[in-house]
């Protein structure tokens, strides 16, 4: 299994439609069936603590069920346009994978 975390910090100056776009892009991405599974959210309302980043707008998280099935997600034409049309609006992105 490999588990794919990806952190968006999304630019300050985007509107509420712009973001509401983007949360609908980052959901397109759960219909990619190389994935066993796909769930996008943002900071929960834990309590702070100062090993807790919840700095970020979105995290997307992805379970493959191998290496090869990542590589696939990667490509799909879904998740390419995903990158195409909203990389604009994203001022840092950060990526964990971990088997």
């Amino acid at each position: 299994m490999l588990v794919h975390i990806v952190l968006f910090w999304l630019k300050d100056d985007l509107s509420p439609h712009q973001r509401s776009a983007f949360k609908a892009g980052l959901d397109s991405l759960t219909t990619i069936e190389s994935a066993t599974a796909v769930y996008v959210g943002s900071p929960a309302a834990t309590l702070k603590r100062p090993v807790i980043d919840n700095s970020y707008d979105y995290c997307l998280t992805v379970i493959a069920p191998d290496v090869a099935a990542h590589d696939a997600y990667q490509v799909d034409p879904r998740h390419q346009a995903f990158i195409t049309r909203f990389k604009q609006d994203w001022s840092q992105v950060k990526i964990y994978d971990a088997d």
